[in-house]
């Protein structure tokens, strides 16, 4: 599977995305608003789990590979986990190498995920989950349309340290 906008494109998780996913994973810039910072093998069996085979049945989390198309160059990764089959809501989330944030990458990736989720999958929901402190993520939420439902007060332990949260949620359908 292959989903494309004007100047990326996302695949499903194959071995061209493990080298960036497991050195994002380990580094503790990148995991400041995220998780603690993995281990090589902690990032490596991540990464397994996320490039198994996914069918809309899953639980599993289905993970996608940003590719700029002219270059080629891999700039992050992004996925989505139905968490509610019966209702239809899945959980999305992103994360983008440092040299490629701020230049619209995530933004084209979610827009892709968004019209997945709504046209392929017939979601009826998303979810994102994001620190208080991740402002680049919660901004590019809100300006793809998801509203803050709530905040989720000492809910992820990162680095030895409780932090409050952010949750989202975008509507697909009205009924």
């Amino acid at each position: 599977m292959q989903l494309t906008a004007t100047r990326i494109k996302l695949t499903a998780f194959d071995h061209s995305d493990k080298d960036l996913f497991i050195e994002l994973s380990m580094s503790a810039q990148m995991m400041e608003h995220v998780y603690s910072p993995f281990t090589y093998e902690e990032a490596l069996a991540a990464f397994e789990a996320k490039s198994q085979p996914w069918t809309v049945e899953s639980d599993a989390w289905f993970s996608l590979g940003i590719t700029e198309i002219v270059s080629g160059e891999k700039l992050g990764s992004i996925g989505i986990k139905i968490v509610n089959h019966e209702a239809k809501i899945a959980e999305v989330g992103f994360m983008m190498k440092p040299s490629a944030q701020g230049k619209g990458y995530a933004s084209e990736a979610l827009s892709l995920l968004k019209s997945y989720a709504l046209e392929e999958l017939r979601l009826n929901k998303l979810s994102a989950i994001c620190t208080v402190h991740n402002a680049g993520s919660y901004k590019l939420l809100e300006k793809l349309g998801f509203e803050r439902e709530g905040c989720l007060r000492q809910n992820t332990l990162i680095n030895n340290k409780l932090v409050d949260d952010y949750v989202y949620g975008l509507c697909l359908r009205s009924f």
